[in-house]
């Protein structure tokens, strides 16, 4: 993994971004960016969905204490309702952005769409999370802080299994809404009983 065109790039501050949840029936949408020293180096670092989550949390550490700033931001299930969910976790990785300590000169998203932000040039980069260091600590970051607040979630609401789905459609998760209803932390335009939509 190592800077995206670094001969275009390696004097600029760069950060990558990445986002969880976005699939998920509950909950918001997570997003993280961080800035990671030129020289950091992780053979541990990778997509956050092929660790274990206790990889992910001894991750968490490390990149926290030794990127040069990092943020996390996020976007309500209700706004996920009023303006969408590709719209709202282009929200949440800017409002992660905003939170930086430090303005970037140059972003690296994961996935191939992004709604600019402050003029800062960016540039999108397919499965980014398993090729770049600065995604892959994001997407750590973002994994792990949407867990940790699934969790609380869970304690309210544990007909759902949220400590184990995290809001994810599995077939468990699914039944309880058929079951129970929906909480008040369910997107409602999303498809939550998994319905065949003619």
């Amino acid at each position: 993994m190592s800077s995206l065109f670094p001969w275009m790039y390696e004097n600029l501050t760069e950060a990558g971004c990445d986002e969880a949840g976005r699939g998920c029936l509950a909950g918001p949408v997570y997003a993280a960016a961080v800035i990671l020293p030129k020289d950091f180096r992780s053979d541990m670092l990778n997509d956050s969905k092929q660790l274990t989550a206790a990889q992910r949390y001894f991750l968490r550490n490390i990149i926290q204490e030794q990127a040069i700033a990092w943020a996390v931001g996020i976007a309500t299930h209700e706004e996920i309702d009023t303006i969408n969910i590709l719209n709202a976790s282009y929200l949440a990785m800017h409002r992660a952005i905003g939170r930086l300590d430090i303005r970037p000169e140059h972003l690296l998203i994961d996935g191939n769409r992004f709604k600019a932000y402050n003029r800062i040039p960016h540039t999108t980069i397919i499965k980014g999370d398993s090729k770049y260091l600065s995604i892959a600590a994001a997407s750590v970051l973002a994994k792990t802080y949407r867990d940790d607040y699934m969790h609380q979630l869970h304690r309210e609401f544990p007909l759902y299994g949220w400590n184990k789905n995290k809001g994810y459609p599995t077939k468990k998760h699914r039944q309880a809404i058929s079951e129970h209803g929906i909480s008040p932390h369910h997107r409602l335009t999303f498809n939550l009983l998994g319905e065949k939509i003619i």
